[in-house]
C-alpha cells in the first residue's frame, strides 16, 4: 500500500481536486442549448433526459449539469452545437394567434408568420394576448431578452386602445390613476385621447410594466370594454408601417435605441 508522504511542517496542503471543477463558470446544459440558439431550454432539458447529448464526449442526463460553452464540446445526436449568429426580429402580430410555440388547443401561432424563414430558434420576447394585435419581438439572446423585460430596465411600452364609449376627461382621470384587481395594482404611465368617433374613441396608453391582459383588466373595471388593441412601440422602437403578419429584422441602431443589445 503507498502512503501519503507527511507534510512538511508548515507547508500548505494540497487542495482536493473537485469533479468537473471546471464547469462551475458556466450554466445548466439544457439553458446552454438554449443560449447557443439550438432549442428552447424545455426542448433541451428534453433532449438531456433522453441521452441524447454529450459534453467533451461524454453522454450527460442532468439538464442542469454545469456546462461552459467556451472551453467545453456540446454535441446533439453526435453532432458539435455552434453558436447562432445573433438575430432581433420584429413582427406585426395579426389578431387571432396565439403567443406560443405549440399550442394544445391547435390555434394558429404567432410562429406561422416566421414560417419559411432561414433563422436560428428564436423566442418571443414577451406575450400579446390572441386578441391583441401590433409588436412582437422575437430573438435568440435569452440576455436580451430577459434585459427588455426586466421590470428595473423600466422599458415603456405603448399602446392604441379603441374601447367602446366616448370616455369623458372623469374617466381619463380614472384610467391614469390605476385600478386594483384581483389582488393586483394595474397602473399606467399615461394615457390619452387620440380621437373620437359617434360610438368609440381611441386612446394611446402607456405601460411601464405588464400584467397579464393589464389593459382590459384596467379598462373593463371602470366600465369600458376594449375593442381593439395594438401595441404600437417598445421603448424608441415604432412598429411604424410594418405590414400586418410581416417579419423583419432589427438593425444594429435599432437594437442600441432599446437601450441593449444582444450578446
Amino acid at each position: 500500500m503507498t502512503r501519503r508522504p507527511t507534510p512538511r511542517p508548515g507547508a500548505a496542503r494540497p487542495q482536493p481536486r473537485l469533479p468537473n471543477s471546471g464547469a462551475r463558470t458556466g450554466h445548466g446544459l439544457a439553458r446552454v442549448l438554449s443560449k447557443l440558439g439550438y432549442c428552447s431550454r424545455t426542448q433541451g432539458e428534453a433532449l438531456v433526459r433522453e441521452g441524447r447529448v454529450s459534453v467533451d464526449g461524454r453522454v450527460v442526463r442532468d439538464p442542469e449539469h454545469r456546462t461552459d460553452p467556451a472551453t467545453m464540446r456540446v454535441s446533439v445526436d453526435g453532432q458539435p452545437v455552434e453558436a447562432e449568429r445573433r438575430v432581433v426580429l420584429m413582427l406585426n402580430k395579426p389578431r387571432g394567434l396565439v403567443t406560443t410555440r405549440d399550442d394544445p388547443q391547435g390555434r394558429d401561432t404567432v410562429f406561422r408568420c416566421l414560417d419559411g424563414l432561414d433563422l436560428p430558434h428564436v423566442s418571443s420576447v414577451g406575450r400579446l394576448d390572441k386578441a391583441s394585435e401590433g409588436l412582437l419581438l422575437f430573438t435568440n439572446d435569452t440576455a436580451f431578452a430577459q434585459a427588455l423585460l426586466d421590470p428595473e430596465s423600466h422599458c415603456p411600452k405603448t399602446y392604441h386602445v379603441q374601447v367602446d364609449g366616448l370616455p369623458d376627461e372623469a374617466v381619463m382621470s380614472r384610467i391614469r390613476a390605476g385600478v386594483e384587481d384581483r389582488g393586483e395594482w394595474l397602473g399606467v404611465v399615461s394615457a390619452e385621447m387620440l380621437r373620437r368617433g359617434d360610438k368609440s374613441a381611441w386612446l394611446e396608453i402607456v405601460l411601464g410594466e405588464g400584467r397579464n391582459r393589464h389593459i382590459r383588466r384596467l379598462l373593463a373595471a371602470i366600465g369600458l370594454e376594449t375593442l381593439r388593441l395594438v401595441r404600437v412601440r417598445i421603448g424608441a422602437l415604432s412598429l411604424g408601417d410594418l405590414p400586418k403578419g410581416a417579419v423583419r429584422e432589427l438593425t444594429a441602431e435599432e437594437i442600441v435605441a432599446l437601450g441593449t443589445r444582444p450578446g
